[in-house]
């Protein structure tokens, strides 16, 4: 990443935290007809800043590219639903939001959320840049506005409907390029005793746990509560509170206010979580370049246990098709020689080819007209409900597989 700057603070990136090789864009499923066409293929090197500890991907591609047709549906996860309604039912009372409140969703997706403050008859918004799912979220009743949100949106919103009492943002801060004029928007939008919550992954699990294939070309950012503490403070605002959740692997809640806004006390979670960030060792170089090890070891006992099953003629195959299963296959350099086709419950996404492996996508059906000998579970954060769902393969024995944070198979 010669000469480049960190998008948090502009200080030169100097520091590699680990060597992916190259992958398509994750979320570039193919369609039958464009297998035979050529693929782009981009580094996926990751960098941290010493400056403001912002872990950190170069950017190849525009959100635009990305994100304007997308083919993640939030409410195709039931527990991911069930999280979202456990967080309005406890976020209503805790801010006393009312009818008179309005709430806004950045990211919103196909209203997976915002639905559940309907019956509360509170005033909400979605922000949803990807069209076809934004059109999905106003046929469930969730107004979306169909745009990335950035300072201009912000200010232009805050003209038409005002500030925003409560604003959400789960698992965006770490899609967004220029954090800067995101971070810089959040602070326009939010009314002046107003509270702002994200999540997203949390680094400290991702390097505890080995999550490397949560690293793609979507995900911008890798998020500390150090260096997200270090950006927000330099826009006005202030983490307040945070929680630790166990989606996508471990994800932090942060709830961050004005800096004015002095009515409002900073938890002891917060004290807690930054010293056990740095009492691990994320303040320190040293610690960030001891992750590439990790991660090859899993590549090597993986390639180990698919060339042994491919000799014993035993089929492979995976379940669900998500951009972290994208991201270790093509790591691995993996494709249908030794994984025969994956399966996933997104009707949009049946029918498919993976990027870069070009493994088909066929609906859960295919798993009990094949019986194959081994199920990789490419969604390993949905692991639980995911072995539920597969009860049925006992009848031949079948053995599921996990490769994060390590090889498993049971």
């Amino acid at each position: 990443m010669p000469n480049a700057v960190c998008r948090s603070c502009h200080h030169p990136l100097q520091h590699l935290f680990v060597d992916l090789r190259t992958s398509p864009l994750s979320n570039s499923y193919l369609r039958p007809e464009q297998l035979n066409l050529g693929t782009a293929y981009y580094p996926l090197r990751v960098f941290v800043c010493e400056q403001c500890l912002l872990v950190q991907l170069e950017q190849f591609e525009s959100p635009q590219n990305i994100f304007e047709e997308y083919a993640y549906f939030s409410s195709y996860s039931s527990s991911w639903l069930a999280h979202a309604k456990q967080y309005v039912d406890t976020i209503i009372p805790r801010l006393s939001l009312d009818h008179s409140s309005f709430v806004v969703e950045i990211a919103s997706n196909d209203g997976y959320l915002l639905q559940y403050f309907n019956p509360h008859s509170i005033p909400i918004l979605g922000i949803e840049p990807a069209k076809n799912v934004a059109r999905q979220a106003e046929a469930s009743g969730v107004p979306t506005v169909s745009e990335f949100f950035s300072l201009a949106v912000s200010k232009q919103l805050v003209v038409e409907r005002g500030t925003a009492d409560l604003i959400i943002g789960n698992n965006v801060l770490a899609h967004v390029p220029e954090l800067q004029d995101f971070v810089a928007g959040l602070k326009v939008l939010l009314s002046p005793a107003g509270t702002i919550t994200l999540e997203f992954p949390h680094l400290l699990r991702l390097m505890r746990e080995n999550q490397f294939d949560t690293i793609y070309h979507e995900h911008f950012s890798y998020l500390s509560l150090l260096s997200v503490t270090h950006l927000f403070s330099r826009y006005g605002l202030t983490v307040y509170d945070v929680e630790e959740w166990p989606t996508h692997g471990g994800s932090l809640r942060i709830f961050a206010k004005h800096a004015e806004h002095a009515a409002l006390a900073v938890s002891p979670h917060v004290e807690r979580i930054l010293h056990e960030e740095i009492a691990y060792g994320l303040q320190d170089m040293s610690t960030y370049s001891g992750f590439s090890q990790q991660v090859k070891a899993v590549k090597e006992a993986v390639y180990t246990f698919l060339f042994q099953a491919s000799r014993e003629n035993k089929q492979v195959a995976a379940y669900g098709a998500p951009a972290k299963g994208n991201s270790l296959l093509n790591y691995l350099g993996v494709g249908t020689d030794y994984i025969t086709y994956t399966v996933d419950n997104n009707p949009y996404k049946q029918g498919l080819f993976l990027p870069g492996s070009h493994i088909p996508i066929f609906s859960p059906a295919k798993i009990q007209e094949t019986k194959p000998d081994y199920i990789m579970i490419l969604p390993w954060n949905l692991k639980n409900e995911i072995e539920q769902e597969l009860l049925y393969t006992r009848e031949w024995d079948a053995k599921l597989v996990i490769c994060i944070p390590k090889l498993e198979i049971y």
